[in-house]
């Protein structure tokens, strides 16, 4: 009686805690790696997941003091403000956890990529931009950002 006691305190143990270590949703806002810039995660249409910028670091460099889009390679884009900009959309959930088949867009190159994306396990989100295959590219782990935003506000 008491083994069975114990096999069910245990399973019932174990199962509270694989519940406490399901990961957040991925929605939400999200600080680069290189701490330069807030990007919010939302739902876009069709199930897919997309993101905007909220609040952006200008490097000192930068001669910019409207902060429109203007390194974007479409002339017609550069009047637009980065505040608000969409930097990432059309992925798709593929597996738990794990999105592809995104788009990303730099505003400080111009240049876009495909994407993908991973929630690991540690609650940072995993980023992945290349052009043609997932080989020529480059990674960044952003971490959740649960702090107030000035200076560039949500549209």
């Amino acid at each position: 009686m008491w083994k069975r006691i114990r096999s069910k305190a245990v399973i019932g143990a174990a199962l509270v805690l694989m519940a406490d270590a399901r990961p957040e949703p991925v929605e939400g806002r999200w600080l680069t790696e290189p701490k330069t810039a807030v990007v919010e995660i939302l739902r876009c249409g069709g199930g897919s997941l997309c993101g905007r910028l909220l609040w952006f670091r200008m490097k000192p460099s930068d001669h910019n003091p409207q902060a429109l889009d203007i390194r974007n390679p479409d002339p017609g884009l550069r009047n637009r403000p980065l505040c608000g900009l969409m930097v990432m959309w059309g992925f798709q959930p593929d597996g738990q956890n794990q999105w592809s088949d995104g788009s990303l867009y730099d505003p400080e190159s111009g240049g876009s990529y495909h994407g993908t994306m991973r929630l690991q396990s540690d609650g940072t989100l995993n980023l992945r931009g290349y052009i043609g295959i997932s080989l020529f590219g480059r990674s960044q782990d952003w971490t959740r950002f649960t702090q107030t935003i000035s200076g560039c506000p949500a549209e």
